[in-house]
């Protein structure tokens, strides 16, 4: 194999960390694989996997490699399925990454029903709070949350993140409960450190249509929201926190949402991925499950339900369906 073909073993090696994988894909032996893989390292002068007797995996130079010819080779791989008549059957490693907590409560139990239907889909999932980059880092897509900014790649908004501030009912009532974000400064506040910048997280609020933040005085930081909700409803203070992380402790009467009037505008939760003119079949099943999910719940967010809510919110206009199209990603 030469050219393109030469690529496409690489890619698939790469992407599989396996030359049998690879070959099994391409309708080629593995050592036909593992053959093109070396002449194409002979012909560029470089060194592209690490080889054991079990796996393969990219040097630096093969994920440089990988991540240049990767959004071809997906055209390449879009094209071929079509032409098979594959649409329906998609095959190969979906690579994801995702915030941590919204990722293990809304999309697994996605990808699960994903791998139920389709056999050959396999999964890559990464949990992280950082900013990946999609194309360099070779992800498929990957989940965001907030406002997007303008650029090459595209986004479907599969849900919103609602944002309360929580308290435990004694915590409530030994100090007393605010009715306005300043009645804040005479409460204690645990605040969130976000664990790559270090950086603490204001808290958001709105009155009527204009949003505006506070950065509450706090003597307890931590950098994870499950533990600040569970520090919460130890009576340690009062925090904000997405719904989807308050969701059980505000069900099971353990804390109770307050400042409900003045909470901030949802953030969307957008599914994002490179624009590209055919999207392979293992990324069409995905963003088409999704579809389906915010289509079936208008009124779907991370949390699942509204019914999660201590005291109920004015209803704001615009917030009543939550969903959407493609759109370019505006990050």
């Amino acid at each position: 194999m030469t050219g393109v073909e030469a690529l496409l073993a690489f890619a698939e090696s790469a992407r599989e960390r396996s030359f049998a994988v690879a070959a099994r894909k391409l309708g080629r032996s593995p050592s036909a694989v593992a053959k093109s893989v070396a002449r194409l390292e002979t012909e560029l002068g470089l060194r592209l996997f690490h080889r054991t007797t079990r796996q393969v995996s990219p040097t630096s130079d093969g994920h440089a490699l990988y991540e240049r010819c990767r959004r071809v080779i997906d055209e390449i791989e879009a094209l071929r399925a079509e032409a098979e008549g594959m649409r329906g059957r998609p095959s190969g490693t979906l690579r994801l990454d995702m915030p941590v907590t919204i990722g293990r409560s809304m999309l697994v139990p996605v990808l699960a029903e994903l791998g139920r239907r389709h056999p050959g889909l396999g999964f890559d999932l990464s949990f992280s709070d950082r900013y990946v980059d999609v194309v360099k880092e070779g992800f498929d897509a990957v989940v965001r949350i907030g406002r997007l900014s303008d650029s090459s790649l595209v986004a479907r908004r599969i849900g919103v993140q609602e944002m309360f501030v929580i308290g435990s009912p004694q915590y409530l009532a030994e100090r007393s409960t605010p009715q306005v974000p300043a009645d804040l400064a005479q409460l204690d506040c645990i605040v969130f450190r976000n664990p790559t910048s270090g950086r603490r997280r204001p808290w958001q609020f709105r009155s009527g249509r204009r949003g505006f933040e506070i950065e509450p005085d706090s003597r307890l930081q931590m950098n994870d929201g499950e533990a600040i909700v569970e520090a919460v409803a130890a009576g340690m203070g009062l925090a904000q926190v997405p719904d989807y992380m308050a969701e059980a402790a505000l069900r099971d009467g353990r804390v109770v949402e307050v400042l409900a009037a003045w909470r901030p505008a949802p953030l969307p939760i957008s599914l994002v991925f490179a624009s590209s003119r055919l999207l392979t079949p293992r990324l069409r099943v995905l963003i088409d499950a999704l579809a389906a999910l915010a289509e079936a719940a208008p009124g779907f967010s991370a949390a699942g339900s509204s019914a999660v809510q201590a005291r109920p919110a004015p209803r704001r206009p615009g917030t009543g369906r939550r969903g959407g199209g493609l759109r370019r990603d505006k990050r």
